[in-house]
Formats: C-alpha cells, structure tokens, sequence
C-alpha cells in the first residue's frame, strides 16, 4: 500500500472517533472514500463512504484511518475539513470546504 504524507482533507475528533466506530461495524471494506460526483443541487455532491480501493486511487492515512481518494477529485476537496455533528437538529457528517464557491442548504452538495 502506498501513501503519500499530506492528506488532502482532515477530520475533527467527532468525525474521527465516528468512523473508527463505523470502521469496527464494517467487515468488508475498510477504506474510507472520499471524493465528488455530479449532482445536487449546486452542481457537485460529496461522497464519505466505505470502499474498496480502486486502480489509480491514492492511499492517506489520518490517525489510522485509511483514506483512498482519485487524484482528479483533490483540487475540488483540497484543505476541507469533515466534521460530526450528533445534536438535535442536526446529525451526521458535515463539509467545510474552502474550495466551494457555492453550497446549498442540505450541506452535501457544491459548486467550485
């Protein structure tokens, strides 16, 4: 497995302790993928999931978690932060991306 040193994105401590919760209920695919597609309502949606690695993915590590992501997705994700949030009106993961030039209400879906 290769990695390289500096991952293009970063967690919180919520967001951490979340996945390796979600890591440890997960028997297949211990990678976490995280990347773009199209769609949504902005133009792009966030993908956070687990995944099986795939030819071309590059391979980060942040505090032992296995993050895969295609090359072609850094400059859309570069320098965001993923985050947890578990409170009453709102739970799940949430993107501060520096990158997005527009975002829509649900969070999950941008434009650069």
């Amino acid at each position: 497995m290769e990695t390289t040193m500096q991952i293009p994105v970063s967690f919180t401590a919520g967001a951490v302790q979340e996945i390796k919760s979600l890591m440890q209920a997960e028997a297949d695919n211990q990678y976490l993928r995280v990347g773009v597609k199209g769609g949504g309502c902005s133009g792009l949606s966030y993908v956070l999931g687990f995944d099986e690695k795939m030819e071309g993915d590059e391979v980060f590590d942040f505090e032992g978690i296995p993050v895969i992501m295609n090359p072609g997705h850094q400059m859309y994700l570069f320098g965001m932060q993923i985050d947890w949030q578990d409170g009453l009106n709102a739970r799940g993961f949430t993107f501060n991306n520096p990158n997005a030039s527009k975002t829509c209400g649900c969070g999950t879906s941008f434009s650069a």
